[in-house]
Order: C-alpha cells, then sequence, then structure tokens
C-alpha cells in the first residue's frame, strides 16, 4: 500500500513539474538532410503588446485614432542582417554546436491600432536562411548530425532601414515619441526591452521529449509511382515536434507579463506571447544521443530491424505499464483493507435476537373466521396499543343525516295584491270582465260597481 501511494506521489510531482515549464514565442521550421552539405531552415518570432487606459488620461489622447504599419524585407546584402547573422552564429558557438548559418533572409511586420480603452502593436519577425557544417562525421552505416543549433536568439538591438526589429521599446521611441516617455522608469519598460528574437525555449526543451515519427514511404517498393523526391527516395523521413500539450512538456499556453503604470491615470501593459513550437525532420531514421552534452542523432537510411513503432522510446509503453501496475497495486491494498476490516467486525448474532420478540394476533376476525395474520414486537413494557396494527381499526359510518324540504313560498292573500280590475284603471277603452272570469282580484278600494267586484271587496272588509 506504502508503495503505491510513492509511486502516485511521484507522478504528481512529475505532472506538476511538467506542466510548470515556461514557454516563449517562436516556431521552428527545418529539414536537415545528411547527404547534403546545407539545408534550409526557418524561424517565426511573434509577440502581440496592449497598452490598456480604461479610464482615459494623456496616454490616450497620444494614441487615439492612430494605426500605422512597419514592415520591410531584407536580405544578406544588407548591414543589419550580416550583424543578425553574426549574433545568430555567435550564439550556436556559445551553445557547443559546430554548424553555422551561411544565408539569411529577413521580414518583418509591426502594426499598431488604437482603439477606445486600448491600443495593441503586434510584432512579427520570419528569418529565413541556410544551414551548413552540421554533419559531425560520416561513415558507411550511419552519419551523425548537430542538433544542438536550435537556440536561435539575440540580444540587443537589430536595426534593419532604420528600424529595430528586435527591441519593441525602439520602436515605441522611434514611431510614437511622445507615448513612449510614459514607459520610461516603470516596471512596463523591462516587459517591453524583452527581445522578441529568442528561442532559447526550444533548445532548453530537449529532444527526448519531442514526439518522434518516421515516414516509411521512401522506402516501399511502388515508391516512385508516388512521384517522391530524389533526395529521400530509399530513405525513411523522421519527424521530431513540439508544442503539444503533453506530460512530456506540460501544458503549452500563452505566457503574459503585465505591468502597471501610474501617471495622470492608471495604465496597464501587457506582453503575450504564443507558446513555442518545433518542426524538425531529418532524411532517413534517426536515433537521438548526446556527445560530450551535445544532442545529436545518428541518421541511417531505413530503420533498424524489428523496429516497427512510429513513436518514441518507449514513452508510452511505460506510462501504460506504470498505470497498470498503479491499478493492481491498488486493487491489492484495497483488498488487504477489506481483509482488515472484516477481522475487526464482531462475530455471532448481529442486530436483535429472537429471543427478546414476542408475537402478537393483530386481526380477531374478518367477516366472521379467524384469520392468520400477526405481528412481532420486542419484550418488555410497551404497550401493544402503541403498535397494532392498522387492520384493527374498525371505522364506524355515522348515519347520515335527513334534510329538510327547503320551507315554500306562502301565497299572497287578498290583502297583499293590489288591484287587478281593469275597470278601476281610469282607461275608458277597457270595461271590468270580472263577472266574465266569475272572480275578482280587486282590492279592498276598488271602486268597480260589477256584482262580483262588490261581493269580492265585501269579503275584503
Amino acid at each position: 500500500m506504502s508503495r503505491a501511494i510513492i509511486l502516485t506521489v511521484l507522478l504528481t510531482g512529475l505532472i506538476i513539474v511538467g506542466t510548470s515549464t515556461p514557454v516563449w514565442a517562436a516556431q521552428l521550421d527545418a529539414r536537415i538532410n545528411p547527404n547534403e552539405s546545407s539545408s534550409p531552415f526557418k524561424m517565426n518570432y511573434q509577440k502581440t503588446i496592449f497598452i490598456e487606459y480604461p479610464n482615459g488620461g494623456n496616454l490616450f489622447d497620444e494614441l487615439r485614432g492612430k494605426q500605422w504599419t512597419v514592415s520591410g524585407t531584407a536580405d544578406l546584402s544588407n548591414p543589419g542582417v550580416k550583424d543578425l547573422l553574426a549574433k545568430l552564429n555567435s550564439k550556436i558557438i556559445s551553445d557547443g554546436s559546430q554548424a553555422r548559418i551561411s544565408d539569411l533572409n529577413v521580414t518583418y511586420d509591426f502594426h499598431l491600432k488604437a482603439r477606445n480603452i486600448s491600443t495593441s502593436i503586434d510584432y512579427k519577425v520570419i528569418i529565413e536562411g541556410t544551414l551548413t557544417n552540421y554533419v559531425i562525421t560520416k561513415d558507411t552505416q550511419r552519419t551523425l548530425i548537430d542538433l544542438g543549433w536550435r537556440g536561435l536568439s539575440v540580444d540587443g538591438e537589430i536595426l534593419i532601414d532604420g528600424t529595430d526589429i528586435n527591441i519593441p521599446l525602439n520602436l515605441l521611441k522611434s514611431e510614437e515619441p511622445e507615448a513612449y516617455t510614459f514607459f520610461v522608469g516603470t516596471e512596463a519598460e523591462d516587459i517591453l526591452n524583452a527581445p522578441l528574437i529568442n528561442a532559447d525555449f526550444i533548445l532548453e526543451q530537449p529532444m527526448t521529449n519531442w514526439h518522434f515519427l518516421f515516414d516509411p514511404t521512401g522506402i516501399t517498393s511502388d515508391a516512385a509511382t508516388f512521384g517522391i523526391d530524389e533526395s529521400i527516395a530509399g530513405y525513411v523521413i523522421s519527424s521530431w515536434t513540439m508544442g503539444e500539450s503533453s506530460i512530456r512538456e506540460g501544458i503549452q499556453i500563452e505566457k503574459v507579463f503585465e505591468a502597471e503604470i501610474t501617471s495622470d491615470q492608471k495604465y496597464v501593459v501587457r506582453s503575450v506571447q504564443s507558446s513555442d513550437q518545433g518542426n524538425l525532420a531529418a532524411v532517413g531514421f534517426g536515433a537521438l544521443d548526446t556527445l560530450e552534452g551535445l544532442e545529436i542523432a545518428g541518421i541511417t537510411p531505413t530503420p533498424p530491424e524489428g523496429y516497427a513503432t512510429t513513436s518514441t522510446g518507449g514513452f508510452p509503453v511505460m506510462i501504460v505499464y506504470g498505470m497498470a501496475g498503479m491499478a493492481a497495486l491498488g486493487g491489492i491494498g484495497f483488498f488487504i483493507y477489506s481483509n482488515r476490516s472484516l477481522k475487526k467486525e464482531a462475530q455471532g448474532q448481529q442486530g436483535i435476537s429472537p429471543n427478546q420478540l414476542v408475537s402478537y394476533e393483530t386481526s380477531a376476525s374478518s367477516g366472521g373466521y379467524q384469520t392468520n395474520r400477526g405481528e412481532v414486537q420486542l419484550k418488555g413494557d410497551t404497550d401493544y396499543q402503541k403498535t397494532r396494527n392498522v387492520y384493527e381499526d374498525t371505522q364506524q359510518q355515522s348515519p347520515p343525516q335527513q334534510q329538510s324540504p327547503p320551507p315554500q313560498a306562502a301565497t299572497p292573500s287578498m290583502l297583499d295584491q293590489a288591484c287587478g280590475c281593469e275597470a278601476d284603471s281610469g282607461d275608458p277603452d277597457y270595461a271590468c270582465d270580472c263577472a266574465m272570469q266569475g272572480h275578482c282580484i280587486c282590492s279592498a278600494d276598488c271602486k268597480c260597481s260589477t256584482d262580483v267586484c262588490k261581493e269580492a271587496v265585501g269579503q275584503l272588509s
């Protein structure tokens, strides 16, 4: 059990360490041919600076509505490119590599755009060149190539046609001198002075952490039908890549640096750099090694006999076996713990003993005969009536109450009636018809002279 805990802690520590590695803004793309004396490469450096002024202020007034672009290209005939080439080769030598850059072309593009609450400045520099002297030794079986030249970085300014392509702050100094004064002497100055041309992390990330694949198309029997390049005919292509998030490399995220400036208002300067990426290919099957601390690769035309995997170093196999071993140890530990828990449990009768129970009949009769329904309860002084079964409850229904008929309305008497004799209406068109009807509905004050009416009035008086 203790071993499982130790392995779990170690794996967790490796993941934490792996995910805490820093990243920078450089992208490498190179293809090395050990059968040639030179090979092309390309480096892409990018960075974005945000200047935020949420409350307005003098800096906002200075940058309001501005938008401009500074771009250009240059080759080795430009003094600035020659200076960059010399500094890159000096950095390669300091890293212990024997490779050299023999040709170089530079493309740069800087773009500023001011908005209502912030201004963004995008920096992009692309260098393309030719790499030479990377073959260390070569024999009939394999070729050793130098891989220690990957950290293509320079410090200080690189002026091409009057524009510094390496230090972001110097671009602001030349293009926006009034805005430049807000950053001098602040923490933001350090952020803006960080070099753009920096690929140190690509060198610091060991090649053994890069993902390895090889393409065997060049050695297939029908390779010619695909129109394959003659330079790779009869060879496999090895490929190493970095930049994806993994346990080997850690989580690759943007690197953000931020600083506040307190002036007439509070301003924020943020530098955002994309994660590093690398794509390095070699003609032939590459086996990584080190030579006096320098990373190298032994290149052969085809993979070793029996080499069937396209992934490096058995790393996935180690992870699978490690996880399986941890699962097995965890299962063993669980069974050991369960066994010990069972041994500690009390033996014998569990719960209520049957000797402490007494039975009761719960239904004396049902439809005139005895049923076998019953219940049990604990022996003691408990009143059975508190726990008796609901089937013993008898519900008596009270007879329905008789409802008296609704009272009938009383018939009105002649005293309550108004005179119905039409002769008493005063209208000459009407005459009393009480004699024809045989009865009169006159009131006591009726003045009709008909005998029937007189008799009726006499009865009312």
